[in-house]
């Protein structure tokens, strides 16, 4: 099962996201609440895979959550939102969010958000996915030049959203070899995540 805690300051939005989650067949939710604060509290007590996070909360917004939650490694943080404006969205890709998406999405979008961000994998909304290929800044041409043909194919399905065990499967190598493939491509390229690899590949070449 995968643990999943919410946050959210509008009482019924959480009280339908928590309907919502509460009725995946393979999502326990562990706890809610409807601040920031109390969200960061709230993981480092119940230790979730997953926090899904609204942005905007009195206090401690989902953000500055998501970049605690990261820092402590406490939990796999997921923004969903209504707010899609490029401001919150570069700040989210900062911070190494691991997924962004919108509330307006399909229910069965927010479990599939829910189970690649438990299994590693980063997920953005088709939006905000637009956004970063018309607003982020391109990297130079040579940006992913100096990896091999091999870590080429990881950074495009780490681009996909793909778990590590997703990109052995995908490639049929073991978990042990992507870490180290995603090992070298963080120290080759100077990125700091996963979610930096991604947002690299959708805003220009990677060659």
């Amino acid at each position: 099962m995968i643990r999943v805690v919410l946050a959210d300051d509008d009482a019924l939005v959480l009280q339908g996201l928590s309907a919502i989650v509460g009725s995946f067949e393979d999502v326990e939710l562990v706890g809610s609440t409807s601040s920031g604060r109390e969200a960061l509290a709230l993981c480092r007590t119940v230790r979730p895979d997953v926090a899904v996070l609204d942005i905007r909360m009195p206090g401690t917004d989902g953000i500055e959550v998501a970049r605690a939650l990261i820092a402590e490694g406490l939990a796999a943080p997921l923004l969903l939102t209504t707010f899609d404006e490029p401001d919150l969205i570069t700040r989210a890709l900062e911070v190494g969010a691991c997924g962004y998406v919108l509330k307006n999405s399909p229910v069965q979008r927010l479990h599939s958000a829910i189970v690649t961000v438990a299994e590693g994998g980063t997920v953005f909304s088709p939006d905000v996915l637009d956004f970063i290929r018309s607003q982020m800044p391109a990297p130079a041409p040579a940006a992913f030049a100096g990896l091999t043909e091999r870590e080429h194919e990881v950074v495009a399905l780490i681009a996909e959203g793909l778990s590590n065990e997703q990109i052995a499967q995908r490639l049929f190598i073991a978990n042990g070899t992507v870490r180290n493939h995603v090992s070298a491509i963080l120290e080759k390229t100077g990125l700091e995540h996963r979610t930096q690899i991604a947002v690299r590949y959708y805003s220009g070449n990677t060659r």
